[in-house]
């Protein structure tokens, strides 16, 4: 499977921004999508995640309230809405796809990630 990110730029603290991760390959191999973001000097970080189905989500408590993952089919894009966005918020941001084989470790889990697109750089300034 292939992701592709996009939609980043800069913004003001406090505004928004909606990144859009499209897809392509067999859905059997993208049974859960998630964000993860890196700031510039430290490690990648895991954001969000979404069964391709939409059933299930989840959100790291840093980022809960502000930000919301959903997954639009019919396009084959993964969106994650980003509101009350704070100069912390600072990151490339990638969008990776999981394996049904892998499907035992938890939603909440950063592992098994197998496929990645390129980031999208999100600034936010104070």
């Amino acid at each position: 499977v292939q992701l592709q990110a996009s939609g980043g730029g800069l913004v003001q603290a406090g505004g928004s921004l909606r990144l859009s991760c499209t897809t392509s390959g067999r859905t059997s191999s993208k049974n859960v999508v998630g964000w993860f973001r890196q700031a510039p000097g430290k490690e990648r970080l895991f954001v969000t995640a979404i069964r391709w189905s939409g059933i299930s989500t989840y959100v790291a408590d840093s980022v809960k309230g502000r930000f919301t993952i959903s997954v639009d089919n019919a396009e084959n894009t993964v969106y994650l809405q980003m509101n009350s966005l704070r100069p912390e918020d600072t990151a490339v941001y990638y969008c990776a796809a999981r394996a049904p084989v892998v499907d035992y470790y938890p939603l909440g889990s950063s592992s098994g990630y197998d496929s990645w697109g390129r980031g999208t750089l999100v600034t936010v300034s104070s």
